[in-house]
C-alpha cells in the first residue's frame, strides 16, 4: 500500500470522517512513484503549497485520533494490520528522507517545556552517562584480569595417618636444623635461658625450677576466637627441641568427632615435657584445650608451669605503642616479614570448606602460618631473655630498654633496673625523664639521695615548658625530708604549683617557711 493510501485510511477512518477536509499530504518522490500502483488517484499538492503544516505533524495528529478512537470502535480491518500500517508508514517517511517521528516528537517535547528544539543534554545525564561508561570500562578490565590470572596448583594436604594405640592420628612434622634463623634471632637461643631470668622476665617465680631444654612450644588453629564448647582445635602444633634442633610436630584434625587420639598423643608430649611456652596460651590455648579434654573424656594432663610470652612481650614493648601482635613483633623485633602469609581471620572458613569437601590445598597456608608461630615462640624467648640478661649494656631502642627496666623493678632486681634505666635515659625526651624518675626512685630506696637529687635534676633538662612540675615536687620532698635542704625544698615547692591542690600547696609553703625561719634564728 503506497503513502498517499495509508495517509488517506489513517485521516479518514473512524465515524464522522467523510464530511472531512482533506489534510496535507507527502509530495510524491520518484521513489514513492515507483511504488505507486494507483495512478488514477490525483496528486496530492506539495507541503509547501498547501500550507505551513509539515509531514510529522499530519503523521503525529492522524496517530493520536486514530489511537482516540480505539475506544469508540473498531475500525474497518483488524487492529494488526493498523499497526502494521502505522509501522510502514514510520518506514516510507525514512526513506523518503523524512523526520523521524520519535525525534520530532522529542523536540516539541522540549519546546513545550521551555527548553532548546535542538535538544540539549542535561548536565547531570551526561555526567551519569560518563560515570557508567568509566564503570563500565573497569568492569571489563577487571574481567580481563580474571580471565588470565593464574590459577595456583592445588597441593596436597601434607599430613599422613599415623596409628596409634588409642586410634589413627593425622600429622605432619618438621625437623629445624640447629642454626636455623628466624629473622635474626636462632631459633636454638631459646635453649641457652636461664630460668632465673625467665622468672623475672615473666614475673613468675615457679619459673626459676624448669629445665627450659625439655620445653615444649604450643600453639592452636582453631574454628573460632570465642572459646567454649562450640570451638574446636582442629590443628594443634608442638614444638621441641632434640640436640639443639627444633622438631615441629602438628596434629590435624581430619573431620570432626575424632579429637581424642590427637588429644591423648597431646597428653603423652606434655607428660615428656617440662613446662609450656605459648602466645596467649594461658587465655586461650589452654584453657581451651582443656574444655576439649572434659567433653571427650580423656582425662586432663596435669598442668604445667606456664610461660605466656604475650604477657612479657607487653611489659617489655609497651611504650612502642605499636600493641602486642605476635606478627607486628615478628617483624619488628625479629626482623623477620612474613610473605603470602594467610590472615588468621579465614583460618575458620578455609577448615570448614575442607569439612565440605575441597582437597586441602587451601589448608597447606595454614600449616605453615602455625610453623613459622612455633618458630617464632623459641626464636621471641631466646631474644628476650638476650636482652634481658644484657643490662642495658647492648645498644636498644630505648623505649625497649625503659620496659626491661620497668619488669626488673617489679622482680625485686634493683640493679639491673637501674642498669636499664640509665641506659634508657640517654634516649631523652618523655621516655627519658621517665627512665631518670624511675632511677631516681631506685637510688632512693637504696639510700643514694645524692644521686636520686641527680637524676631528677637531670630530668628536668629534658621537661619542656609546663612539663616539670612534677619533679619540682619530687625535688621538693627529696631536699625537705632526706637531704634536708630547706632552702632547695622551697624553691621547687614554689614552682610545683601545678600538680598540688591550692590548700595542700599553700600548707607546704607556710611550713617550709616556719622552718627556714626557725633554722634563721
Amino acid at each position: 500500500m503506497d503513502l498517499k493510501r495509508k495517509l488517506s485510511r489513517l485521516t479518514s477512518a473512524g465515524p464522522g470522517s467523510q464530511g472531512r477536509a482533506p489534510v496535507n499530504a507527502v509530495v510524491e518522490t520518484p521513489a514513492v512513484e515507483a511504488r505507486t500502483q494507483a495512478p488514477e488517484e490525483p496528486r496530492v499538492p506539495p507541503v509547501e503549497e498547501a500550507g505551513t503544516t509539515t509531514i510529522a505533524e499530519v503523521l503525529v495528529q492522524a496517530l493520536r485520533k486514530r489511537m482516540s478512537m480505539d475506544g469508540e470502535g473498531a475500525p474497518e480491518g483488524s487492529v494488526q494490520e493498523e499497526v502494521a500500517e502505522r509501522e510502514s508508514a514510520r518506514e516510507a517517511a525514512r526513506a523518503d528522507g523524512l523526520v523521524d517521528l520519535r525525534e520530532e516528537a522529542r523536540r516539541r517535547f522540549a519546546a513545550k517545556r521551555g527548553g532548546s528544539t535542538e535538544g540539549a543534554a542535561d548536565p547531570r545525564v551526561e555526567a551519569l552517562r560518563q560515570m557508567l561508561s568509566f564503570w563500565a570500562e573497569r568492569q571489563g578490565t577487571a574481567s580481563a584480569r580474571k580471565a588470565v590470572a593464574p590459577v595456583p596448583e592445588p597441593r596436597a594436604l601434607p599430613v599422613e595417618a599415623r596409628s596409634t594405640p588409642h586410634g589413627t592420628v593425622h600429622v605432619a612434622e618438621q625437623v629445624y636444623a640447629p642454626d636455623h634463623r628466624h629473622g635474626t634471632a636462632p631459633v636454638a637461643a631459646a635453649l641457652d635461658v636461664e630460668a632465673r631470668l625467665v622468672a623475672g622476665l615473666a614475673l613468675h617465680p615457679a619459673l626459676e625450677s624448669v629445665d627450659f631444654t625439655r620445653m615444649l612450644l604450643l600453639d592452636t588453629e582453631t574454628t573460632g576466637l570465642a572459646g567454649g564448647t562450640g570451638t574446636v582445635p582442629f590443628l594443634v602444633g608442638l614444638g621441641w627441641f632434640e640436640d639443639r634442633a627444633l622438631r615441629v610436630q602438628q596434629l590435624f584434625l581430619r573431620r570432626m568427632g575424632e579429637e581424642a587420639p590427637m588429644l591423648r598423643l597431646l597428653a603423652e608430649r606434655m607428660a615428656e615435657s617440662s613446662c609450656l611456652v605459648t602466645y596467649n596460651g594461658k587465655s586461650f590455648d589452654w584453657p581451651l584445650l582443656r574444655t576439649r579434654f572434659v567433653l571427650n573424656r580423656v582425662p586432663v594432663p596435669k598442668e604445667l608451669p606456664h610461660l605466656d610470652l604475650l604477657h612479657c612481650a607487653r611489659r617489655v614493648f609497651k611504650h612502642r605503642g605499636e600493641g602486642a601482635r605476635l606478627v607486628h613483633l615478628e617483624s619488628k623485633v625479629l626482623g623477620h616479614h612474613r610473605v603470602g602469609d594467610v590472615d588468621g581471620s579465614l583460618i575458620p572458613e578455609l577448615y570448614f570448606r575442607f569439612l565440605r569437601g575441597t582437597d586441602g590445598s587451601e589448608l597447606v597456608p595454614v600449616l605453615e602460618h602455625n610453623q613459622k608461630d612455633l618458630l617464632l615462640l623459641a626464636a621471641l624467648l631466646g631474644d628476650l631473655v638476650r636482652r634481658f640478661q644484657a643490662e642495658g649494656t647492648e645498644r636498644q631502642d630505648p623505649r625497649d630498654l625503659l620496659g626491661f627496666a620497668q619488669v626488673a623493678e617489679r622482680a625485686g632486681d634493683a640493679e639491673r633496673a637501674l642498669s636499664f634505666a640509665k641506659a634508657a635515659a640517654e634516649g631523652g625526651g618523655p621516655v627519658g625523664i621517665e627512665a631518670l624518675m624511675l632511677a631516681s626512685r631506685l637510688c632512693r630506696r637504696s639510700g643514694d639521695c645524692q644521686s636520686a637529687a641527680a637524676h631528677l635534676q637531670r630530668a628536668l633538662t629534658f621537661a619542656k615548658p609546663g612539663q616539670g612540675a612534677v619533679l619540682h615536687l619530687s625535688l621538693t620532698k627529696l631536699y625537705e625530708h632526706s637531704l634536708k635542704d630547706l632552702p632547695r625544698a622551697l624553691y621547687h615547692a614554689r614552682l610545683a604549683a601545678p600538680v598540688e591542690l591550692p590548700e595542700d600547696h599553700q600548707l607546704r609553703l607556710e611550713r617550709l617557711e616556719r622552718r627556714l625561719s626557725r633554722q634563721g634564728a
